[in-house]
């Protein structure tokens, strides 16, 4: 409706082609015949209506209080409601990533991506993507390293990737994943010190195994749920055919468990 309005505005003030047209009412509208404002210029104002119109409204994703600069493995639900939240890394990738956003799309479910920041430069359509429909977004770094660095380095790894994700989709994310769980190389301390709050798993679907088979994937998550569990699984890093292959058995064997699910942020708030 705003842009409508706004349109609607500027075209009834700019006309150069009659000095009177009628409004809703039916009353005739006289405008001055000195007004006048070329096409083009015209163009650049409801271009700029609209793209202000458009603009999608910047995010924050945090947690709860308690939970900042903390490492979070699961959450303990008081009511032990049949919750879990799937977590999905390393995209945004080519294929794969749209893959499971139709899969996820389909079957009305919400996950956390975690994005590492190469895969971001690489693929920034997808990652607006994910943002408008509703995903949650958390940093993964901007080279996946797994070694030991010194705390420039680290800051340079989340801080990079930070800038990265806000200019590309406006997001801002306090949720930080170090790459391969490794908590002793300087992210995780680097992150906790800047109150971001580093999001492990207590499950893993072990979607990185490379001789395993889909089902293997499906069997490892559908044994090993819990409410409130966390499950790892990937987008990107590599051939992700197999994990596009399980999602869908993962999310309806699931879904036949009786759990419903959540993303992170809402798994924390929960879990008060």
């Amino acid at each position: 409706m705003t842009i409508i309005s706004s349109v609607t505005t500027l075209t009834t003030s700019c006309s150069t082609q009659s000095n009177t047209f009628f409004s809703k009412t039916n009353q005739p509208v006289h405008l001055s015949p000195t007004l006048q404002i070329p096409t083009t210029q015209l163009h650049k104002l409801v271009n700029s209506h609209l793209s202000s119109a458009a603009k999608v409204k910047n995010l924050t994703f945090t947690v709860p209080t308690k939970y900042q600069g903390k490492i979070v493995y699961h959450a303990q639900l008081h009511n032990n409601d049949k919750v879990i939240a799937l977590t999905i890394d390393d995209g945004p990738w080519q294929n794969t990533t749209s893959q499971i956003l139709d899969i996820l799309d389909k079957n009305q479910v919400k996950a956390t991506f975690f994005w590492v920041g190469q895969a971001l430069q690489e693929h920034p359509d997808l990652a607006k993507r994910e943002v408008a429909e509703g995903y949650v977004i958390g940093n993964h770094t901007w080279h996946h390293w797994y070694r030991r660095m010194d705390e420039a380095t680290a800051k340079s790894e989340i801080e990079r990737t930070a800038d990265l994700i806000y200019k590309t989709t406006g997001v801002k994310t306090s949720l930080f994943r170090p790459p391969g769980g490794f908590l002793n190389n300087g992210l995780a301390a680097y992150a906790k010190s800047q109150k971001d709050t580093i999001v492990m798993w207590s499950l893993t679907s072990a979607d990185t195994d490379p001789h395993a088979k889909p089902q293997a994937f499906v069997n490892n998550v559908l044994k090993g749920a819990k409410p409130g569990s966390i499950v790892l699984m990937h987008d990107g890093g590599g051939n992700r055919e197999r994990t596009v292959q399980a999602l869908p058995q993962i999310i309806s064997g699931l879904k036949q468990q009786g759990y419903r699910f959540v993303t992170v942020p809402q798994l924390l708030e929960m879990n008060q």
